[in-house]
């Protein structure tokens, strides 16, 4: 096993720090840059176009019953998230400079994740029927809930989003891509399917494209300026601590409110999780070109400390679930 495979870095964050530095060395300006702005929007639109096409509904509807797990994670994901970004404003200006807390209050106001947190519930022997209908209909809700909040919680902060024109975006660049690529699914399923590798590599680099554009533009705009290594060094910090809170808050909440270990292990990995797939491109959308960069920094330093942590969380959690099947089988 390799170095990276023990201390559990995803190879696909190595890659788009390269894409940053990339983009700190020789950032796009000019045509160049509008020549890449309208590829970023084409992307952007594909990649949520495949997301509705990748959705299963005969998976949501085996989930759709559990409604008290969903309901769960879905205050843990848009309420307790966001009430945790506002709690850390006691944090600014000392350890956070007021653009690197807005970043954080966008990452609160994001949906889970899809992938990362079925995969992460299905090695530690969770409710995987209840984890794919609860994160995919985060991932749904999030497009029209984060803007909302968004715009609630930095108008909160003395900001300027414009909610309503956010949302807008929203649905004509996100939202009817992913309806037209759900709704095209019975036509496209078996090549979708059959291509899930290329599907992968389309969407991974839609995201580094937005990340290259975004970073290109923070970094004419100084944004190396802003954020040095002490800065870096407070976004972890926060982060962990961010996550921590949130683990504990929905393992605790889990048990007492009755819910099953399987039940329990769906909740902590869906109500704690934050999506970059999501997260980049609807910055791109939301937020002017200059500030995206910024916005998206601790979303990504966020997405490496939550798989590594829920990596080893999700082992542990495998290890309880098999030694509780054992004392059920012996004792059958």
């Amino acid at each position: 096993m390799g170095w990276l495979q023990r201390l559990k870095i995803d190879n696909f964050l190595l890659v788009m720090i390269a894409v940053v530095v990339l983009a700190s060395l020789f950032p796009c300006e000019g045509r160049v840059k509008t020549g890449f702005e309208y590829l970023t929007t084409a992307a952007i639109a594909l990649l949520f176009f495949m997301h509705g096409a990748k959705l299963s509904r005969a998976a949501i509807v085996a989930g759709m019953g559990h409604w008290k797990l969903h309901l769960v994670v879905f205050l843990s994901t848009f309420v307790l998230f966001p009430l945790l970004g506002l709690a850390m404003s006691f944090l600014t200006p000392t350890i956070l400079n007021q653009p690197l807390y807005m970043g954080f209050l966008y990452l609160c106001a994001l949906p889970a994740t899809v992938q990362s947190a079925i995969a992460f519930t299905s090695v530690a022997g969770g409710n995987v029927a209840a984890a794919v209908c609860s994160a995919s209909a985060s991932s749904i809700l999030g497009i029209f809930l984060s803007p909302v909040l968004v715009g609630a919680l930095m108008n909160t902060q003395q900001g300027t989003t414009d909610t309503l024109h956010a949302i807008g975006k929203i649905i004509m660049q996100l939202m009817v891509p992913f309806v037209i690529g759900h709704l095209s699914r019975p036509l496209i399923s078996r090549w979708v399917e059959k291509h899930k590798k290329l599907i992968n590599l389309t969407d991974r680099s839609s995201i580094l494209l937005v990340v290259y554009v975004a970073f290109s533009e923070a970094v004419v705009e100084g944004i190396w300026h802003q954020v040095n290594g002490i800065a870096l060094l407070a976004i972890l910090g926060c982060s962990i601590g961010l996550l921590a809170i949130v683990l504990v808050v929905n393992t605790w909440a889990a048990r007492l409110l009755g819910f099953n270990t399987a039940d329990e292990i769906t909740i902590v990995f869906c109500g704690s999780k934050k999506s970059l797939a999501n997260g980049v491109p609807m910055a791109n959308v939301l937020f002017p070109a200059s500030a995206v960069g910024m916005m998206v920094l601790p979303l990504m330093i966020f997405h490496q400390i939550q798989l590594m942590v829920c990596a080893v969380l999700a082992q542990r959690y495998a290890r309880k679930t098999a030694n509780e099947k054992r004392r059920l089988e012996s004792a059958s």
